[in-house]
């Protein structure tokens, strides 16, 4: 009797450590939230809402419980902004423009977005923006006189310092950015890695110091290169690209990294997906599902990108997990939810 009776506390112990595995996804359920004639690159789920911000000066937030949706449109001047970054600390909404001059605001009281960086120049085109904490955070442009415009605050946003290019690695001819999807820039800790169209920016310690990292991905043509980059930990991470005027092109366009970045290795060559926007890791997948989706579709790896499923032939441009089965999506006048199944 002793005997059975520790069988059974045995094969209770077994049981209850054992982690149920979440099988792969088959499909995707998409419902549309709102519908506007804007193309929307940039969106950040901030508690219960979704906010967002686009071209024609268009930035607002959803509602996730209710569905309400709250727009508001910010010029500077005559010239009305098209915004292609956003970010968020705990208490205060970003959002960043794309051109000359870049016009980065932050939330102010009253409801009004208030200007708290300026920048005018030749080649001024900011990307992507994020924060590592409430009080820091990253914003990153094309390169301009020679090294990548990268601007940083140490104050929850309340200003913005660029960075001098005798700090920073000497630009590539021709080399910037993406602003596809407002994820071409990863924080983990203390680090970011931040994907240019030709190779990976690296710091360990929140932009003081910097250095490269090379991927195999194609970056011959201006319109080729890294549109995007997710790190599930600080180990294993994903850049994913392409030439948007080559869509199908699956040559050289994605890749991955266990060891932090410091080597990359192509995945599932020469084979579909081709060019995608925006790349994030399934939560709760230990870096082993990923989706990536862009103008041409959605598509699902279980296997750390191995081999990929194509689950829908809907357009978006950018999307944010909630959890490891519902995502928020937005591409050209429209926002969705995504439910993956």
């Amino acid at each position: 009797m002793r005997g059975f009776l520790f069988c059974l506390i045995f094969l209770g112990i077994c049981s209850c450590s054992v982690t149920e595995k979440r099988a792969p996804f088959t499909s995707v359920q998409i419902e549309i939230l709102y519908e506007d004639s804007i193309s929307i690159r940039a969106i950040e789920i901030m508690g219960n809402s979704l906010a967002f911000a686009a071209n024609k000066g268009t930035f607002g937030a959803i509602d996730l419980k209710d569905g309400k949706v709250r727009t508001n449109e910010k010029k500077y001047h005559t010239i009305i902004p098209e915004f292609r970054a956003v970010a968020h600390t705990a208490t205060d909404f970003f959002m960043l423009s794309v051109g000359n001059p870049g016009l980065l605001y932050k939330t102010g009281g009253q409801g009004r977005m208030d200007l708290v960086y300026m920048e005018e120049g030749e080649g001024v085109f900011y990307d992507a923006m994020t924060f590592w904490n409430d009080k820091e955070g990253v914003a990153v442009g094309d390169s301009v006189d020679g090294c990548l415009s990268i601007i940083i605050t140490r104050d929850g946003g309340n200003s913005w310092q660029k960075i001098p290019c005798t700090d920073l690695p000497e630009a590539i001819e021709g080399e910037g950015a993406f602003a596809a999807s407002n994820t071409n820039i990863k924080t983990i800790g203390d680090q970011v890695w931040i994907a240019t169209t030709k190779r990976v920016l690296y710091s360990k310690d929140k932009g003081n110091t910097w250095e490269v990292m090379h991927t195999p991905i194609e970056a011959e043509q201006t319109t080729s290169g890294i549109y995007s980059i997710d790190f599930y930990d600080e180990n294993v991470g994903i850049a994913f690209g392409g030439d948007y005027t080559r869509p199908r092109n699956s040559r050289n366009n994605k890749a991955m990294t266990k060891d932090g970045g410091k080597s990359w290795y192509p995945i599932n060559e020469g084979n579909p997906p081709g060019y995608r926007s925006c790349v994030q890791f399934v939560p709760n997948t230990n870096g082993t599902g990923i989706i990536a989706l862009g103008f041409e579709g959605i598509d699902y790896s279980s296997n750390m990108g191995k081999s990929w499923t194509h689950l829908s032939d809907e357009s978006f441009y950018t999307f944010r997990f909630l959890n490891d089965s519902v995502a928020y999506a937005a591409g050209k006048n429209r926002i969705a939810k995504l439910t993956w199944r």
